[in-house]
């Protein structure tokens, strides 16, 4: 969650747990205050969501990585016994070179899938030179594990971002439901000064006001910035 949804929501959840707290018997109150909770519940589902999907892209990474170290082992095997069997049959020095410094996975992907499908083509034909059975058919179950290893980076990566775009959406929303909120809590409480005062911190979005620069609204207690209304 950025920085400027995450103060929003935190916001909110306090004016909620306020209203909660001090109830309006107000009927239109009561359908705002219920609206604000079901977009702090919405928001809360987002946030989770958007941290799944931060767990899954880096568990993903991890994996990818680990799967393209074990990888080079067979990759190395196959570029050999390739460059010894180039003698029998000249294309297979092309189909076995290989660049292990590739840049991208796409890259790395697409390279170890020509080398295995260039082995499992011309495979008797390696098979004289020292081609490896087991080590091949472990090389096509990698390449299997790494493809399902991008697809779910590509899973929580898009997770992660429609939640974020979530969130964005819901805390505005937020902020709105509270400015609706704080006219009537003004009106509400405009002859006890120690409620008045609780809900406008309540109902502050929460931040570092930069140097030099007075929070909005004025609102003086140390690190507020711009109050809801």
């Amino acid at each position: 969650m950025d920085a400027h949804s995450r103060r929003r929501v935190e916001m909110g959840t306090r004016a909620l747990e306020f209203s909660r707290a001090h109830p309006d018997s107000e009927p239109g109150t009561a359908e705002v205050v219920a609206r604000l909770e079901q977009l702090i519940a919405r928001a809360n589902g987002a946030a989770s969501a958007q941290r799944d999907g931060i767990i899954q892209v880096r568990a993903a990474r991890s994996r990818k990585e680990e799967l393209r170290q074990a990888m080079l082992v067979a990759i190395a095997h196959l570029a050999e016994v390739g460059r010894a069997a180039a003698r029998e049959e000249h294309e297979l020095g092309k189909a076995f070179r290989f660049r292990p410094d590739a840049s991208t996975y796409f890259a790395f992907r697409t390279a170890a899938r020509g080398m295995a499908t260039a082995a499992q083509e011309h495979r008797e034909t390696l098979v004289k030179y020292g081609l490896s059975q087991s080590v091949l058919d472990e090389f096509m179950k990698q390449l299997d594990q790494l493809e399902e290893a991008v697809g779910l980076g590509n899973e929580g990566r898009a997770a992660h971002v429609g939640a974020t775009r979530e969130l964005r959406v819901v805390s505005k929303e937020i902020f709105r439901i509270v400015r609706v909120m704080d006219g009537r809590n003004r009106q509400r409480f405009a002859q006890d000064g120690q409620m008045l005062g609780s809900w406008i911190s309540a109902s502050t979005v929460l931040g570092t006001p930069r140097q030099g620069v007075e929070p909005e609204g004025g609102a003086p207690a140390e690190g507020e910035v711009r109050p809801a209304a």
